[in-house]
C-alpha cells in the first residue's frame, strides 16, 4: 500500500506540473498580452512615454517580462555604495534626446546599456515627446529601460520554488530598525489581554523581524488554531483582487464588516473590524499614515478584517456538499429501484429524466430551473448581505439534479450487471433467499464502483461549479476563475488551476484507497511468490 501511494503521489505531482506548464503556455505565450490592459484604469490615465513605461511595468507584474527602469539601476548602484547621492541625481537627468545627455548621464547610460544587453535584455530609449512649441508633453519626459521576456522554464521553476513561504526573523530588511529580532511565546495574547484588563489564558507565538507578527494563535474562527509559520503562495492577483495572493483570495471571508470593541497596541479602543492576528509588516507605514501611528507601536500594520460572509471556498463548499449529499440520497435509491423494476414504469420515468439531463445542455436547464424557481418566489441571484437561506435553494438544486441523473444511471447499470452474473445464479441454486443475495452480494458489489467517486464528489465541492455560480452570481471559487479569465488575471488563472489539479490527484488517490477498504479483493501491494 505504501509503495502504491508513493507512486501515485509522484505521478500526481508530475501531472500537476504538466498541467501548470500547459496553462502557462496558453496564458503567457498564445494569448495577446495587450489584452490585460483592456480594463486597466492606470493605462487609460497615462499618456505618451509614461504610458509605454506603465505598460512594461504591468507586463512585469503579470509575469511576462523582466523590466528594469534606468532609475532602478541607479538606485541599486547607490545602495551598493558605488555612487553617491549627487552623482545619482546628476546621472538620472536624461536629456530630451541622446545627443543632449550630459557627460555624466551619457556615461551611466552606456554602463546601463552594456550591463543589461550582455544579460540578454533589450534596452529601449524613448526621446522626450514634445509639442510643436518645444515644450515636453504631459507624461512625455525621456525614458530609458531594459526589458527581457521571461523564459517559460524559469517562470515554472520560480512559481513552484516560491509556492511555500517559510516565515523567519530575517524577513524584515537589515536596513530597518525594528529592535531585537526573535520569537516570543506568551500565555496571554496581547490581542485578548490589553494593558489594564483581566488576564485571560490565550497562548500565542509572536515574531519580530518576521513577515507575520502572529505565527501561532487561537481565536473564535474555524479552525480556531491558526499558524503563519508556513503559508501557501499560489501567485498574486492583479485585477480580481489586486495585490492579494490567490490562496488568500479564496479563503478570506467576504461580505459586510463585523464590528467589535477592539483595543489596539497603543491603547486606543474603538469599534473596528480589524483582525490584529493577521498583521503583516509594512515598512514605514506609520510614518505615512497617522491612523496607523495612533493605533500601532510598530510597522506590523497591514491587516485583514472580520466579515460576515463565507470565503469563496466556503460558499462553494456549502453549496457543493449539500448538493452532493442530496444527489447520493436521491440518486442511489432511485437507481436501485430502476434496476429492481427494470422496464416498468419507474424505470421508464427515470430513463426519461436521465436522457433529458444528457441531451439538454447544462446551461439550458440551469436557466430553466432559474426561471421556474423565480416564478415560485425563490431568489435567483445571490446576495451576501441577505440572511435568507432561500438563496441557496436554486444553486443547490441546479448542481444536484445532474449528479442525481448520473448516479441513477450508473447504479442501475451496476445493479443489472450484478443481477445477471453467474454467481447470483449459483447463490440461488445454493438455497440463499433473494434478500440474502441482494444484501450480501448484489448491492455490495454494485456499490464498489460508486464508492470510488465519493471522495472526489466531496473534495470537488470546494472547487465550485463554474456555470452554476456564474448564473446565480455565487461568490465562490468557480466564479473566481471565470472572473479571472474575463479580466485576464494570469496569476489567478494559474493558481486556481493548480488548486484544481491538486484536488484531482488527491480525490483519485482517496477513491482508490476507499475501494480497497470496501472490497478486500482489491490490494495495492505486490505479493511475492
Amino acid at each position: 500500500m505504501g509503495k502504491y501511494i508513493l507512486k501515485r503521489l509522484l505521478h500526481g505531482a508530475f501531472s500537476v506540473i504538466c498541467v501548470v506548464i500547459i496553462v502557462m503556455v496558453l496564458v503567457y505565450s498564445l494569448l495577446d498580452r495587450s489584452l490585460i490592459l483592456a480594463g486597466d484604469s492606470g493605462y487609460s490615465h497615462t499618456t505618451s512615454n509614461n504610458r509605454e513605461t506603465y505598460v512594461q511595468s504591468r507586463y512585469e507584474a503579470f509575469g511576462y517580462v523582466d523590466y528594469i527602469p534606468y532609475s532602478d539601476y541607479l538606485n541599486e548602484l547607490a545602495r551598493n555604495g558605488e555612487i553617491d547621492a549627487d552623482t545619482q541625481t546628476a546621472a538620472a537627468r536624461l536629456g530630451r534626446t541622446v545627443e543632449k545627455d550630459s557627460e555624466i548621464t551619457a556615461q551611466y547610460v552606456q554602463k546601463f546599456t552594456e550591463t543589461y544587453e550582455s544579460q540578454g535584455y533589450q534596452v529601449v530609449r524613448l526621446d522626450a515627446d514634445t509639442k510643436s512649441n518645444g515644450q515636453v508633453k504631459d507624461g512625455g519626459a525621456a525614458a530609458l529601460y531594459a526589458t527581457r521576456d521571461k523564459p517559460l522554464i524559469s517562470r515554472v521553476i520560480t512559481y513552484f520554488t516560491g509556492m511555500l513561504f517559510i516565515d523567519n526573523i530575517h524577513f524584515v530588511p537589515d536596513t530597518t530598525d525594528i529592535g531585537k529580532r526573535g520569537l516570543t511565546f506568551t500565555l496571554y495574547d496581547p490581542v485578548y489581554n490589553p494593558t489594564g484588563t483581566e488576564k485571560k489564558l490565550s497562548p500565542a507565538i509572536i515574531g519580530n523581524g518576521t513577515k507575520h507578527k502572529y505565527l501561532l494563535y487561537l481565536d473564535d474562527q474555524f479552525p480556531y488554531i491558526h499558524q503563519n509559520f508556513a503559508t501557501l503562495n499560489l501567485g498574486e492577483s492583479y485585477t480580481v483582487n489586486r495585490g492579494v495572493d490567490v490562496f488568500t483570495t479564496m479563503v478570506e471571508s467576504q461580505g459586510s464588516y463585523v464590528l467589535r470593541s477592539l483595543t489596539f497596541p497603543t491603547g486606543l479602543t474603538e469599534d473596528s473590524a480589524d483582525n490584529l492576528h493577521t498583521a503583516i509588516y509594512a515598512e514605514g507605514s506609520r510614518e505615512i499614515n497617522q491612523v496607523y501611528a495612533a493605533r500601532f507601536n510598530d510597522d506590523y500594520t497591514n491587516i485583514n478584517t472580520f466579515k460576515a460572509g463565507f470565503s469563496k471556498l466556503g460558499f462553494s463548499f456549502v453549496i457543493g456538499i449539500i448538493s452532493t449529499i442530496m444527489a447520493y440520497i436521491l440518486g442511489l435509491p432511485i437507481g436501485l429501484l430502476m434496476a429492481l423494476q427494470k422496464d416498468r414504469l419507474i424505470d421508464k420515468i427515470g430513463t426519461i429524466y436521465i436522457m433529458f439531463i444528457i441531451a439538454v445542455p447544462s446551461l439550458a436547464y440551469i436557466f430553466l430551473f432559474k426561471a421556474v424557481g423565480g416564478k415560485l418566489g425563490f431568489p435567483t441571484l445571490f446576495n451576501m448581505e441577505s440572511q435568507s437561506k432561500l438563496m441557496y435553494v436554486l444553486p443547490i438544486i441546479s448542481l444536484a439534479l445532474p449528479s442525481v441523473a448520473s448516479l441513477m444511471r450508473w447504479m442501475r447499470r451496476y445493479m443489472i450487471d450484478q443481477m445477471n452474473s453467474d454467481y447470483v445464479k449459483f447463490a440461488r441454486s445454493g438455497g440463499l433467499s433473494e434478500r440474502e443475495i441482494f444484501t450480501k452480494h448484489i448491492w455490495k458489489n454494485a456499490a464498489i464502483p460508486i464508492v470510488h467517486g465519493v471522495p472526489g464528489s466531496v473534495i470537488f465541492a470546494m472547487t465550485g461549479a463554474i456555470i452554476t455560480e456564474r448564473v446565480y452570481s455565487v461568490p465562490g471559487a468557480g466564479n473566481l476563475l471565470t472572473n479571472a479569465i474575463n479580466k485576464y488575471d494570469n496569476g489567478v488563472i494559474v493558481g486556481v488551476t493548480l488548486f484544481y489539479a491538486v484536488l484531482s490527484v488527491v480525490s483519485l488517490l482517496l477513491g482508490d484507497i476507499l475501494m480497497s477498504v470496501v472490497d478486500p479483493r482489491i490490494s495495492f501491494s505486490t505479493k511475492e511468490r
